[in-house]
C-alpha cells in the first residue's frame, strides 16, 4: 500500500492499489444499468408494435389457420380411394382404378354413399320428413294389391305394332338400318309415321301403338334365363348402365319383406360388364352382385347410349310382363328406401298410378328447351324441330299443370302397370326416339296430350332427395361404334 503526506493543514488521503479496478467495476455497473434500461425500452416498443399489428390484422390471424385446416382435410379425404360396392350385401371395398374418374365424383360418392339419414323440410314452422313411410313393423306385413286394375280405365287393351303385320328391313342389324336411313327409327322401334303418331294419342278401348320391340332383328337381346327371372317378378326395381358410364350402387334401407318380394334388376351391356370387372365387381354364378340381378343386354339398338337407356326406363312393362309395380332409379343414384313402403306412400296413399319428381330448377317445357341448348345437351337444330312441333300442336307455355309444376325430372319413376300408364310410357318412348333423348321435354307434352291420365303424383324435389343418394355420373358413357 502507498501513501502521500502533505504539510500542516493538509489532508492525508490513503489510496489503495486496487482503486483503479474498483473504479472500472463501478463504470461497468453503470454501463450495464444503462444497457438494461435501453433493452426495456426496446421491448416495450416491440410489444406495442405487435399489439397494433394484431389489432389491425386479427381477422387474417383467425382466417388463415382455419383455411389451412380445411385445405388439409380436403387433401386428406381426396387421397382416400373411391368406394365400389362388392358382391356382399351393403359391403364396400377399394376398386381398381380405371384412370378416368374425376376427383369431384370421388368426393361426392364418398360423402353420399350408404347414407340413410332422412331428408326434411319445414311445413308451417315444423320440420318434417319429406317422405313419410309406414313404421318398420307395418312394412314387414304390408301386402300390395297385385291383381286389381281400376274398372274406370278407358283403355282396356293395348296392341303393340310389330313387323309380323308390317315387315321391313329383314336381315339387317338395327344399328346399320338406322344409319343407312339417317333416322333414329329402326328395327327396334318401327317406323312410326306422323299420322300414326297423331292417332296414337286417341284414347280408345283398344289402342294400337308402337312400343319398341318391333322386330326380332331389332336388338336388345336378353338371355332366356334372364327373361325367365324377369317374368317371375311382381314388383321390380330397375336401373341400367350402358357404355361403362356408372358404377353399381347396392340398394339400402329395405325391409325383410321387400327382400323376398321385390326383384332388383340392373341392365348392363358388355362395355359396362368389362368396366365393372376391372373394378372387381364380378357376377356370381347365380347371376347376382349383391342384391342386383345383373342382366347383360346384347345388340343394343341405338348408337346413342342415352337412347338405349330409355328402353328399361320407359318400357319396364315390356321387360317385366307380369309385374304390377315398378320403380326406376337412374344409375347415378343409390336407392335407399324400402320399395314396398315407397309404393304405398307415393301411389296407394295418394290414389295415384304414377309418381315422378317435379323439376328442381324450371317449370316450363319451353324454358327447359333453352336450357338444353345452352348446356349443350342436344343440338339447337333438333331441339327447334321438337319445340316447333309442340307449338304447332298447341302445347301451352303454362308453368303449372293440374296444380303442380308443368316440368318434371325423371331420375326416379314409381308406377303401377296399368293399360293406361303402359300406353303413356310407350308414347313417351316414341317421342324421345322421334325428337331428342332429353325426356324432360317430352313427358309434359305426352301427359298434356293424353288428358285422361289425371292421377299423377308429381312429388317435390325434397321427396326425390329422400329416395336416393345422388352420386352423379362417374364416367362418360362410350357410344356404340358398330
Amino acid at each position: 500500500m502507498s501513501s502521500s503526506i502533505f504539510n500542516n493543514n493538509s489532508i492525508s488521503i490513503s489510496v489503495s492499489d486496487d482503486d483503479p479496478d474498483e473504479l472500472g467495476r463501478m463504470r461497468v455497473r453503470v454501463r450495464r444499468k444503462r444497457k438494461k434500461h435501453g433493452d426495456q425500452r426496446g421491448r416495450t416498443e416491440c410489444t406495442q408494435l405487435l399489439i397494433r399489428w394484431f389489432v389491425k390484422y386479427w381477422i387474417l390471424l383467425v382466417f388463415l389457420p382455419a383455411a389451412a385446416l380445411l385445405i388439409f382435410e380436403a387433401t386428406r379425404i381426396g387421397k382416400k380411394p373411391g368406394l365400389a360396392v362388392n358382391s356382399g350385401v351393403n359391403e364396400v371395398k377399394k376398386p381398381g382404378s380405371l384412370g378416368n374418374i374425376e376427383p369431384i365424383s370421388k368426393l361426392k360418392e364418398l360423402s353420399n354413399l350408404n347414407r340413410l339419414d332422412p331428408t326434411t323440410h319445414v311445413v308451417g314452422g315444423v320440420r318434417e320428413r319429406c317422405l313419410k313411410l309406414l313404421p318398420a313393423e307395418e312394412l314387414e306385413h304390408l301386402e300390395l294389391p297385385l291383381n286389381e286394375e281400376s274398372s274406370s280405365n278407358l283403355v282396356k287393351r293395348l296392341v303393340y305394332i310389330s313387323d309380323q303385320e308390317t315387315p321391313y328391313g329383314a336381315g339387317e342389324s338395327t344399328v346399320s338400318w338406322q344409319r343407312i336411313n339417317d333416322t333414329r327409327f329402326n328395327l327396334f322401334t318401327g317406323n312410326q309415321t306422323m299420322d300414326e303418331r297423331e292417332k296414337s294419342f286417341k284414347v280408345n278401348e283398344t289402342a294400337v301403338i308402337h312400343c319398341g320391340f318391333y322386330s326380332e332383328n331389332g336388338g336388345f337381346k336378353i338371355s332366356d334365363e334372364d327373361k325367365s327371372y324377369m317374368q317371375s317378378c311382381k314388383v321390380a326395381v330397375s336401373s341400367c348402365a350402358f357404355g361403362g358410364g356408372d358404377d353399381l350402387y347396392q340398394p339400402i334401407g329395405m325391409s325383410e319383406a321387400s327382400l323376398k318380394k321385390v326383384c332388383y334388376v340392373a341392365f348392363w351391356d358388355e362395355i359396362t360388364l368389362a368396366a365393372q370387372e376391372l373394378q372387381g365387381n364380378k357376377i356370381g354364378d347365380d347371376g347376382f352382385i349383391g342384391k342386383w340381378r345383373i342382366v347383360i343386354v346384347k345388340n343394343l339398338p341405338f348408337v346413342d347410349q342415352r337412347l338405349n337407356g330409355k328402353i328399361p326406363k320407359m318400357l319396364p312393362h315390356r321387360l317385366f310382363p307380369h309385374a304390377k309395380y315398378s320403380i326406376w332409379v337412374d344409375s347415378k343414384s343409390q336407392f335407399r328406401r324400402d320399395p314396398l313402403g315407397v309404393i304405398e306412400a307415393l301411389l296407394l296413399r295418394t290414389n295415384s298410378v304414377l309418381a315422378i319428381s317435379e323439376h328442381g330448377a324450371r317449370s316450363s317445357v319451353y324454358d327447359e328447351a333453352k336450357a338444353v341448348v345452352r348446356k349443350h345437351k342436344a343440338t339447337p337444330e333438333e331441339v327447334e324441330v321438337q319445340i316447333t312441333q309442340y307449338r304447332k300442336d298447341g302445347l301451352p307455355a303454362d308453368k303449372r299443370f293440374n296444380g303442380k309444376k308443368a316440368l318434371n325430372e325423371a331420375s326416379v319413376i314409381v308406377r303401377e302397370h296399368t293399360t293406361l300408364t303402359n300406353m303413356l310410357m310407350c308414347l313417351w318412348f316414341n317421342e324421345v326416339v322421334r325428337f331428342t333423348s332429353r325426356d324432360q321435354l317430352s313427358f309434359p307434352y305426352v301427359l298434356w296430350r293424353l288428358k285422361v291420365v289425371k292421377n299423377i303424383n308429381a312429388f317435390p324435389v325434397c321427396t326425390r332427395k329422400d329416395l336416393v343418394n345422388s352420386m352423379g355420373h362417374i364416367r362418360k358413357a362410350k357410344p356404340l361404334t358398330n
